[in-house]
Order: structure tokens, then C-alpha cells, then sequence
């Protein structure tokens, strides 16, 4: 015979059960987030963690895309529009630096851009630079996400950090993700060993090293420069064991016409690993 659990005892289980989740559960988390903004292709939010002692503020942009969707890179090619994020200076907090993921390069035969086919979160470093209490961001959010077309998408995003609060753990974890997605900085087994500008035949030209392991896995180089300069398609001249070599063609429409003294952030894809830097030329 089975006995039925009295109505005291589901009580007591209950009561038990709930002690336990408030046991696990951080007394005053804070979930710093901010609403969804959505749109025909996906949804934006802001992600956050609180100030740490020099005033840095952690955070995300997350674009959660729906399937068949894209959006883009820092520098997306003739016709997309990168994410692009201003703060409201009333609040106190500034933006230092957006990251960006190691992106892919699409092209249908008509349209060459490059970007994220998959849901992708782009790490923020803010920075508090007066006020104190609890912090208020409040971010206007321009980015394009496109399937045949590119749709633009625009509104503000806004979320609190308050003072005294737990930080949640779910959020910590997704700003720490977004970061060690990024690529990493050059080393000795993966780096650039010579970076030419050749003002004749209006080209980079670059020598790479890759990760011995990696040498011959699939390869991509994505070109970034300031206003005024544009990259074409990179062409690979030579590849030798884990070197390689390759030719970018550059447009200026700057009114100095030159590359000299601009900086230009080189991203690589080789294999699964991906190496950024920043290159300079005189």
C-alpha cells in the first residue's frame, strides 16, 4: 500500500525546496541587462557587469540573429553597416573600445561583405568617468541585419548597475565568453613578419606566419582602416609550409591619397585560431 504524502508534508517538501533555491540564488541579484530590441531579423541587447575599481565597465553587445540572417564586421564592405554605439555623456560612463570577433566573407557573386552568419556578441570596454551610486548606460544602437536585403536597426538600449548588488553570474559568463571568442594577439608561432605598402601598384603586401598546426587549414585575412581607405579582396601569392603571402589592394578616397601613417587592423583566420594586430606604415 501506498502512502499518500499528507498535506503537511507537501508543505514542509515545498518550504524545504524553496530554501534551497534562495540558498543558491545571490540574496538582490541584479540581472544587468537590458530589454531586447528586435526587428524583422533578430534582436539587441546591452550586457553589463559592475564598475570594477579603476572605473572599467564590462560589457556586450549581443545580436541574437534568426536563422538565414546576418549582420557585420568593423569594416563590412560597399554596402553594410557595422555596428556603431554612442553613449549619453550625461550619465558618466564613455566608450574606450568595441571588439570584434573573427568575422567570415560572403559573396553570391554580386555582393562581397564581410561578417557573422550566427548569433555573435561583441565585447564593450566601458569606462565610468564620474558620479558615483549606481550607474546608469544609456546606448544609442546603430547596426545593420540582413538576409537579401540589409535592414537598419536603430533604437536605444538602457540598463542599471546598482550599487551593493551581486553581480549575476549568468552575465559575468557571457561577457567573459565574448572575450575569449575575440582573436588573439601575435605571438612567435603567429604574427606578421613583413607588412609593405607599395604606392605604385596600390597594394599591402604581407608575409604571415602561421601556427605550425595550422598552416594549411582555411585561411582569411580581413583588412580595417580609417576613413577614407577601403580594402579589396586579399589575394594569396605564396604559401610555404606555415608561411604565407598576400597581396590587398587599396582604395583612398582621402584627401591625401596616402596609407602612410594611418593605422590598419590586420585580422586572421587559420583554422580555428584568429590573430589581430594593428599595422603602421611609414
Amino acid at each position: 500500500m501506498i502512502k499518500r504524502p499528507t498535506y503537511e508534508n507537501m508543505v514542509q517538501r515545498i518550504g524545504r525546496a524553496s530554501l534551497l533555491v534562495a540558498f543558491f540564488l545571490p540574496v538582490g541579484a541584479q540581472a544587468a541587462t537590458s530589454e531586447w530590441m528586435t526587428s524583422t531579423g533578430g534582436m539587441v541587447r546591452l550586457v553589463a557587469a559592475p564598475p570594477q575599481q579603476d572605473g572599467t565597465i564590462p560589457a556586450t553587445l549581443e545580436v541574437k540573429l534568426n536563422p538565414g540572417w546576418k549582420t557585420y564586421w568593423r569594416e563590412p564592405g560597399a554596402s553594410g553597416i557595422p555596428p556603431q554605439i554612442t553613449l549619453d555623456p550625461t550619465e558618466g560612463v564613455v566608450l574606450d573600445k568595441i571588439g570584434f570577433p573573427v568575422p567570415k566573407t560572403f559573396d553570391d557573386g554580386v555582393v562581397h561583405y564581410v561578417g557573422y552568419d550566427k548569433s555573435v556578441a561583441f565585447p564593450l570596454t566601458l569606462k565610468r568617468v564620474h558620479g558615483d551610486g549606481d550607474v546608469n548606460i544609456r546606448a544609442s544602437v546603430f547596426l545593420g541585419i540582413c538576409e537579401d536585403i540589409c535592414i537598419p536597426v536603430q533604437g536605444k538600449l538602457e540598463l542599471t548597475l546598482k550599487q551593493g548588488d551581486f553581480d549575476n553570474p549568468l552575465d559575468a559568463a557571457r561577457i567573459d565568453g565574448a572575450v575569449a571568442a575575440l582573436p588573439e594577439a601575435p605571438s612567435e608561432e603567429f604574427k606578421v613578419t613583413t607588412a609593405v605598402y607599395d604606392e605604385q601598384k596600390a597594394a599591402v603586401e604581407l608575409t604571415l606566419q602561421l601556427p605550425p598546426d595550422r598552416g594549411s587549414d582555411h585561411r582569411e585575412l580581413f583588412l580595417a582602416g580609417p576613413s577614407g581607405v577601403a580594402f579589396g579582396k586579399p589575394v594569396v601569392t605564396q604559401t610555404s609550409g606555415a608561411e604565407l603571402r598576400a597581396e590587398i589592394p587599396v582604395r583612398l578616397s582621402a584627401k591625401d591619397k596616402t596609407l602612410k601613417g594611418k593605422p590598419v587592423i590586420l585580422t586572421v583566420r587559420a583554422g580555428e585560431r584568429s590573430m589581430e594586430t594593428t599595422l603602421a606604415f611609414d
